[in-house]
């Protein structure tokens, strides 16, 4: 038969629903109460009979209250096997009890970090020491002690009780003790990354700072890449299913400093799968990059069409003219907020258009609600973020913003692509300067591209009745460069006469600048660095096109 609870150890800092518990567990079920003094304090003022642990210990509290449950009285009563005879013997020797339930939630350590100006001492003092102790012995124990870290557990376990008679079940405990587990973890990772921004100014993704000796030299700071990387996360949703309907698949939410696309608020439509998600990830990445009214349109992770202009309603106009056809089922992000002239060119009924996804930091309310009688299924989500603070935030945050991406049985990791190009750095090679038209177009394009899966090559051109730029053209994560330049003419057609070209990596052959030279463009941005360089040139330079180096790769793979 189950254990029943007979003796309770309480210490919290979060004092919600406590009496209630304490008071159920004694007067239903006869449990004998122990807590500290704070926790005594609080029962004792509320009625409730409760046993002060130094009288178990004979020893009291000390150092501020550092010290009070760290004593061999309350882990022999935790870690006491009940069914090692040996272990029980020991017990009545020393005149101790089996503890068979421990309460026990943490400073608020993650709460008092999150204030801006918090002294390190009173960080310090936020770190609990006895409570994860309690914890982790009562969830090692979990054969014959039910832990509780949370509040919102108690209804539950007196639910749990009382349909077992004030016993719970070892599948119960088990489950408490995995959360005890987990929430310690949170807590000890939350207190590691708190240290080591102390180091260094950042606040990485990880817990761990030691650093082997043969790193000792490497030029990234050791605690941006600790030798073991802790990835803290909660769990947001559990989706339908993953990239296919046979794949399970949920969204956690990073624990730590970095907000990002996950706050994102669901404003109307039916419930986002993952690779809405993907899509969105990769559509509110690209329009962050201009602070100009810009919309970027997505199609399987890659931009299809993409404008600034002075309007956002002209940039949507213009996004989705980039590419209609790949447009349609695709994902739509602005980095302003949406007005009702934009609303309605997106819903307009002639124009027979269908999206996924809108994303923009607000929305007028008589757009949003022309929005929501459009379709009923289309998602419409709002993340406030403010237009011209998208880049400056990527660039010049803190913390170092990380990439994660997984690959099988591994976790590869790297800063985020934030690199502010600066086009007054870039060369020129070629005989012939670009405009001031064509160099405007060539840092648009640029910033494009940078979105676009390698190889990756983006046609732009001004756009001719207002101020701004459009997409004409996208190749995007071909194998071989000069086919990605085949793509992005084939996509933009007549589009591409007068147009410029940006390529996230160096021309291996001048075979690429040919074929755009074909094709009507004038003017090519590309980091360069290929053996081959002297080639392209002088292609360039035979045709009369212009050409930029930046010195600066975007791949994205």
């Amino acid at each position: 038969m189950e254990p029943a609870i007979r003796h309770a150890l309480l210490s919290v800092t979060d004092k919600t629903g406590l009496v209630e518990l304490a008071q159920a567990l004694q007067q239903r079920y006869g449990v004998e109460l122990w807590a500290s003094g704070g926790t005594r304090r609080h029962l004792e003022q509320a009625g409730v009979n409760v046993r002060d642990i130094t009288s178990l210990t004979q020893f009291p509290e000390i150092l501020d209250g550092r010290v009070k449950t760290l004593h061999p009285a309350i882990y022999g009563g935790l870690l006491a096997r009940r069914d090692n005879p040996e272990h029980l013997a020991q017990l009545q020797q020393h005149g101790l009890f089996p503890i068979d339930l421990v309460v026990c939630n943490l400073y608020p350590f993650e709460q008092v970090v999150a204030r801006s100006g918090v002294p390190s001492a009173e960080v310090i003092e936020n770190i609990d020491i006895g409570g994860p102790c309690l914890i982790r012995a009562a969830a090692k124990n979990y054969d014959s002690v039910a832990v509780l870290i949370d509040p919102v557990q108690y209804g539950e376990f007196l639910q749990v009780l009382g349909a077992h008679g004030g016993r719970t079940p070892r599948d119960y405990r088990l489950l408490l003790a995995t959360a005890a587990f987990q929430r310690v973890l949170q807590y000890d990772a939350a207190i590691a990354r708190w240290f080591v921004e102390q180091q260094t100014g950042h606040h990485p993704s990880s817990g761990a700072v030691t650093q082997k000796k043969s790193e000792q030299n490497s030029p990234a700071p050791p605690t941006i890449f600790p030798e073991w990387f802790v990835w803290q996360g909660q769990l947001v949703q559990r989706l339908r299913y993953g990239e296919n309907p046979h794949q399970q698949a949920a969204l956690y939410q990073a624990v730590g400093p970095n907000k990002g696309l996950v706050h994102a608020e669901q404003l109307h439509g039916k419930e986002l799968s993952y690779n809405n998600w993907l899509d969105l990830d990769a559509a509110w990445q690209a329009v962050e990059e201009f602070d100009r009214p810009a919309c970027v349109i997505i199609k399987h992770t890659n931009p299809c069409g993409a404008a600034v202009a002075g309007t956002l309603e002209v940039a949507f106009r213009r996004a989705w003219e980039g590419d209609p056809l790949s447009a349609f089922g695709g994902i739509v992000a602005c980095n302003c907020r949406v007005d009702a002239a934009t609303a309605a060119a997106i819903t307009e009924p002639a124009a027979r258009r269908f999206i996924e996804c809108l994303i923009a930091p607000d929305y007028e309310p008589d757009a949003l609600e022309m929005l929501r009688r459009w379709k009923e299924n289309v998602r419409l989500l709002r993340l406030p973020t403010p237009l011209a603070a998208a880049v400056t935030a990527s660039v010049a945050g803190n913390p170092t913003p990380l990439t994660l991406r997984s690959i099988r049985g591994g976790l590869l990791v790297q800063t985020t692509d934030t690199t502010a190009d600066d086009p007054l750095t870039w060369r020129v090679v070629t005989q012939r300067t670009p405009t001031t038209s064509e160099r405007e177009a060539l840092l648009f394009a640029w910033r494009v591209c940078k979105h676009v899966k390698s190889n990756a090559i983006v046609l732009a051109r001004p756009i001719s009745d207002t101020e701004g730029w459009e997409v004409v053209g996208v190749g995007a994560g071909h194998t071989s460069r000069v086919d990605a330049v085949h793509q992005a003419v084939r996509k933009a057609g007549t589009r591409a006469t007068g147009a410029v070209l940006a390529s996230d990596a160096f021309f291996p052959f001048a075979d690429n600048v040919e074929v755009a030279a074909a094709a009507g463009i004038t003017a090519i941005v590309q980091p360069g660095g290929s053996v081959r360089d002297a080639d392209s040139i002088a292609a360039a330079d035979r045709y009369g096109l212009a050409m930029l180096f930046t010195g600066v790769r975007h791949f994205r793979h």
